[in-house]
């Protein structure tokens, strides 16, 4: 007999919060019809997949709830989020991005490296352990977060393609498709969505490849089904729906550079004390909380990245 062991099962086959609602109100509706009399228990994989979980994901206790915060609320996480392919307002991703289809879903790797390969999405998942981290998420707005979320480091990715010795910087494209994302319509950016890291930033420990957030696969609003996640950087420098990563010689023209170079810097690193052009990043309001707190270099991250930006001018290059 085949047994399935729960590390085992793929991210497509995990039903979705939709397919679990509509199912559980069909079973409602079938019992009290006594349509479903005499069918067995479910099984408790498939009791895991109804409830949207990913298994196998272990905690990163080097990665804890940082000291002095709490996890905001998975329901925050979802309803106000910025995903500009599916509208400009906080509330329009939630609403809009039902649309998205992620799957089958494929990841492009190109560039300057030895191994090049276009990877389905089942494949990522299995290319590194899955972890859970919990990290503080800040945004250029001044609104911050602190999500468990759920991934692996960008660098088995890259140790698996092998970069070449010219590639300085990895370039991450996201899913450009207006049947499916109408917020393309109102030519906001230079579609699609684009950004870029150093290659030292790239292969960070802190650079994770997001798969999922609060132990369930990432929602169609906070970038579903893989993002980037850097945080000790603005929440834009974490593309979502990445279709292509492509490694170049060149820093890459990012979207938000294009859109308004005097505003949004390649590095996008948190730094209280340059301002953006229209507001101040010296507080942030944390979601779920009221009044401000002080904003952290670095996002509070300072003890692990400052060393890669030694005798650089974090004022010119924000």
């Amino acid at each position: 007999m085949l047994i399935r062991r729960s590390t085992d099962i793929l991210p497509s086959e995990i039903t979705t919060e939709s397919q679990y609602n509509s199912r559980r109100d069909w079973l409602k509706a079938a019992g009290a019809m006594g349509l479903i009399a005499g069918l067995p228990a479910l099984s408790a994989r498939d009791a895991q997949a109804q409830a949207g979980k990913l298994a196998g994901v272990k905690p990163n206790a080097a990665y804890g709830l940082p000291d002095g915060e709490k996890l905001n609320k998975f329901d925050e996480l979802k309803n106000y989020c910025n995903f500009y392919e599916f509208g400009t307002d906080k509330t329009d991703p939630p609403a809009n991005a039902k649309s998205l289809k992620t799957r089958p879903w494929t990841v492009a790797v190109e560039g300057e490296v030895l191994k090049p390969k276009v990877f389905d999405i089942d494949e990522l998942f299995k290319l590194a352990p899955l972890e859970e981290r919990i990290y503080r998420f800040r945004c250029v707005e001044a609104w911050s977060m602190v999500v468990p979320w759920v991934g692996f480091p960008l660098s088995a990715l890259i140790n698996a393609v092998q970069p070449k010795g010219n590639a300085k910087f990895v370039e991450f494209v996201t899913l450009a498709d207006k049947a499916q994302m109408p917020g393309l319509r109102a030519g906001v950016l230079d579609w699609p969505y684009t950004e870029g890291l150093r290659m030292d930033e790239a292969m960070h420990p802190l650079t994770l490849l997001t798969l999922g957030a609060f132990g369930e696969a990432l929602p169609n609003q906070n970038g579903a089904p893989i993002r980037m996640t850097i945080p000790w950087k603005y929440g834009f420098k974490g593309g979502k729906s990445i279709v292509k990563i492509r490694f170049v010689e060149k820093e890459p023209r990012t979207a938000w550079v294009k859109a308004g170079p005097s505003e949004y810097g390649f590095y996008s690193n948190v730094n209280p004390t340059v301002d953006h052009a229209r507001w101040t990043q010296a507080t942030e309001r944390r979601l779920g909380e009221f009044g401000k707190r002080k904003s952290l270099m670095f996002n509070g991250y300072t003890d692990q990245v400052a060393s890669m930006y030694t005798g650089m001018d974090l004022k010119k290059f924000f």
